[in-house]
């Protein structure tokens, strides 16, 4: 049967449109960012992890070729700025977070969004490892002195954090349930009125950043007794880790990274996991860095993708081994 020259144009037309759609998609994809690129910060300005991601602004905004914008947003612990850029759906706003992002389910019922299925990591950022200090006048100078006095006087030594379910409050409560000691956990409305609480004597020890009490250290304020990290910091030279103290199972990293909301293209989560690592080759950002003692975490897209899954396994298992509760 003859083709009707009404079906024949159609035929010709629909096979020569096929390729269009790809095309276009790809050239979109390509050209991304169309316009300014937002990196929301779900905590409030001032801190480390937004102080480090204002530092790479620059240096993401020359390889972009569109404004960076960092926009804080906290609430709720991370979780409302978190929230914030599933809601905006705009394929140009992006997130900056620490670990904590992969226990949000453990430590807020009734959360709207998988810290997995719903983000796609990007890149890691940084690491501000935590570091064990103790008053000026404290009788401990290392951490085995610290430990076998806990285990010979359960509930009477006192760590303060930053409040409950913190970045403090977990690496503390980690390693105490690893070095097997019982100290009993005071809880501050942020970290500043801890340290305060620890410079004169009120409580006996905390897990703090190393941003924080760096400057304490230094003025001889605090005394430092290890690194809450995987490595030595070489912002802290000399102290050693808590693994090297006497709980050799403590391996812990407090990362922070991009994310972006799993809608966004791989072509475009490539783009920005290469403008970070062109980042890394501007020696006046990694003295940044250097200044608020942030250690630049360098990974590859698939590396820090397994290593946030990895910390969700992790503290998904141990938050209710250690008790810790949504406050």
């Amino acid at each position: 049967m003859k083709e009707t020259r009404r079906s024949l144009l159609c035929r010709t037309f629909c096979a020569a449109a096929t390729p269009i759609i790809p095309l276009m998609a790809s050239a979109q994809t390509t050209n991304w960012p169309t316009k300014a690129v937002r990196i929301v910060v779900p905590f409030p300005p001032g801190g480390a992890i937004d102080t480090m991601i204002r530092a790479m602004a620059p240096d993401l905004t020359e390889s972009l070729g569109q404004a960076v914008i960092i926009e804080n947003k906290p609430g709720a612990g991370g979780v409302l700025g978190t929230e914030s850029v599933l809601r905006a759906n705009d394929g140009h706003t992006l997130l900056m977070t620490a670990m904590g992002h992969t226990l949000y389910p453990e430590l807020n019922p009734g959360l709207k969004f998988d810290p997995l299925d719903d983000f796609k990591p990007i890149t890691s950022i940084g690491v501000v490892p935590n570091v064990v200090v103790v008053p000026a006048d404290s009788p401990f100078n290392n951490l085995g002195d610290l430990i076998r006095y806990a285990k010979r006087h359960p509930g009477k030594l006192t760590y303060g954090s930053a409040g409950n379910g913190t970045s403090l409050h977990l690496t503390a409560a980690l390693f105490m349930n690893q070095a097997g000691i019982d100290v009993q956990h005071v809880p501050y409305k942020g970290s500043a009125p801890a340290v305060t609480d620890l410079v004169a004597g009120r409580i006996d020890m905390m897990f703090d950043s190393s941003t924080s009490a760096s400057s304490f250290i230094a003025a001889k304020k605090l005394k430092a007794l290890a690194v809450a990290a995987t490595d030595p910091s070489p912002l802290l030279p000399g102290v050693p880790t808590i693994a090297q103290s006497g709980v050799p199972e403590y391996k812990i990293r407090w990362w922070y990274g991009l994310l972006a909301p799993s809608s966004l293209s791989d072509a475009a989560v490539d783009r920005v996991n290469e403008a970070v690592q062109k980042a890394w080759t501007d020696p006046e950002l990694i003295q940044r860095f250097a200044n608020i003692r942030v250690e630049p975490l360098k990974m590859t897209r698939k590396d820090f993708s397994s290593m946030v899954k990895a910390d969700r396994s992790f503290w998904k298992q141990r938050i209710p081994e250690l008790g810790i509760k949504p406050s």
